[in-house]
């Protein structure tokens, strides 16, 4: 893995929802357990080379806060709102990375204009197939953003790609599915270690700690197979797991500055609460 320098990797939470477990976790009463409410946090995630100046790559751009009202989530900023106030030019962001084409991940695509895109291929075609149109998946995204995707691709800003890329040195991507069909995860090497943003591979730590699968599926198997993965990465020495929508990465992790919704996650607050536990098999 490529020296990361003077990379920063920064967790910038920008809404929330509070929910239920039995809603959260694929088939809750199995566990027998009692239900109860938990806290859904949403990320997108900023990673920046050689300190102010340096190459701006974007991992997913968040919900456009229309949809996010409609859905009846709660929201403080979109990307272009928010990266101003880490010093960040919106127009210098060189690179957007896709992880999935749910709505609470492509919503501002817009806002980035010049920006060259990467995801899947798989992802692409699927939510440009006619499956994305059946109401289990359709739930889970936009129709407008999911053209606007199609429109970049016409303007040849649009990547696609298959099992493993690389966006620049240190900076790899994984295609893992389970969540969706072509998920990915980022794997971010900087000065002190490896940084794994797990997005939606994995939205609470104890879906992997404890093998609770989320409820939002596409393939389960496919899933469990995430899991052991990002166990298995987290298990390297120096290589901190980043939860894509659980509160407990701004415990886990250091703040950045004075704003609490920016967290440095490639700065863990403990090295061993920040690796979570192997699988354990039901």
């Amino acid at each position: 893995m490529a020296d990361g320098g003077t990379r920063e990797v920064l967790a910038v939470r920008y809404g929330n929802r509070v929910t239920t477990r039995a809603e959260t976790f694929l088939n809750y009463h199995l566990y027998g357990e009692p239900d109860g409410k938990i806290q859904l946090d949403y990320f997108f995630w900023v990673i920046r080379d050689g300190g102010g100046a340096g190459r701006v790559t974007l991992v997913d751009t968040g919900f456009a806060p229309a949809a996010g009202d409609r859905r009846g989530r709660n929201w403080d900023a979109t990307p272009a709102d928010a990266l101003p106030k880490l010093g960040i030019d919106p127009g210098a962001v060189g690179t957007v990375v896709v992880t999935h084409a749910h709505w609470d991940h492509i919503g501002n695509l817009h806002q980035f204009p010049h920006a060259q895109l990467v995801m899947s291929q798989a992802e692409y075609d699927f939510w440009t197939g006619p499956l994305a149109r059946r109401a289990q998946f359709a739930a889970h995204a936009e129709p407008g953003e999911l053209a606007l995707l199609q429109a970049i691709r016409r303007e040849g800003r649009l990547t696609l790609m298959t099992g493993h890329h690389t966006v620049a040195p240190g900076l790899e991507l994984l295609q893992v599915g389970g969540h969706t069909p072509g998920q990915l995860i980022v794997t971010v090497a900087t000065a002190t270690g490896t940084v794994v943003l797990a997005s939606d591979a994995l939205h609470f730590y104890e879906e992997v700690e404890l093998d609770r699968p989320f409820a939002i599926t596409a393939d389960l198997p496919g899933m469990y197979l995430a899991y052991d993965l990002l166990a298995e990465l987290a298990a390297r020495p120096d290589t901190w797991l980043v939860a894509g929508h659980d509160p407990a990465v701004r415990d886990r992790f250091a703040p950045y500055g004075s704003d609490p919704a920016v967290t440095d996650v490639g700065t863990p607050r403990d090295a061993a609460a920040a690796s979570p536990a192997a699988p354990t098999p039901a």
